[in-house]
């Protein structure tokens, strides 16, 4: 397991994963770097979903943090209601069919209606708390791979999970589970500016990853 998330760590990863910007990675370093010191448990793996990226791209990036390395990069779905090619809108409410930004948790994996899957608890109010609720989990989806990108110019949509390709679903679920972090980058600028993982606001989150704690 990494034993520090540092500048040191960051530089491989960025080096690990050319075609992920900078910005974004450097984002979402700096939100796992404050949860962890806020008390959520040290991950062993990162993964960075950005959905400033057209669904026909592989948006999807996992790190193995004590290793520094790249472990996948693949398509990702977003919600139907949150754009068609382009994802531009985002919620956190029950029955929205959108996607939600921001940092969470994998928790436990089971077997649902869509094979293989892995609930996901967000960590940040207001945006993303509600993903138990709104069962936003990453599952398989026969919608999301390269030959829906060949024949419509994108993948298929979901209600709001971040669907994966049934190929390899199983190996995401496996590297996320019990506890790694998962941020979905947006240029949200209300998201931006008051996130309490992207300005480290210590006290502040250690209630919030206190209390994501207690749903998982």
């Amino acid at each position: 397991m990494a034993t520090t998330l540092d500048d040191d760590l960051l530089a491989r990863l960025a080096s690990a994963a050319p075609m992920l910007d900078g910005d974004v990675l450097h984002s979402a370093f700096n939100a796992s770097r404050c949860a962890v010191s806020s008390g959520v448990e040290m991950p062993e793996r990162l993964a960075v979903i950005d959905f400033s990226l057209p669904s026909g791209e592989e948006r999807l990036w996992i790190f193995d943090l004590a290793r520094g390395e790249l472990v996948l990069r693949d398509l990702v779905a977003h919600g139907e209601n949150s754009g068609t090619f382009q994802s531009t809108d985002f919620s956190n409410i029950e029955g929205s069919h959108q996607s939600s930004i921001g940092l969470f948790r994998g928790a436990e994996s089971y077997y649902g209606k869509h094979g293989y899957s892995l609930r996901l608890d967000g960590l940040e109010p207001g945006f993303n708390d509600l993903a138990r609720q709104r069962a936003i989990v990453i599952h398989g989806a026969d919608y999301v791979n390269e030959s829906w990108v060949t024949r419509y110019g994108r993948i298929g949509r979901s209600h709001g999970c971040p669907a994966v390709d049934n190929e390899v679903v199983e190996r995401v679920v496996e590297n996320l589970k019990g506890g790694q972090l998962v941020f979905k980058y947006y240029p949200d600028q209300e998201w931006l500016h008051s996130s309490g993982f992207l300005n480290c606001n210590g006290g502040d989150v250690a209630t919030q990853a206190e209390a994501a704690g207690n749903q998982g």
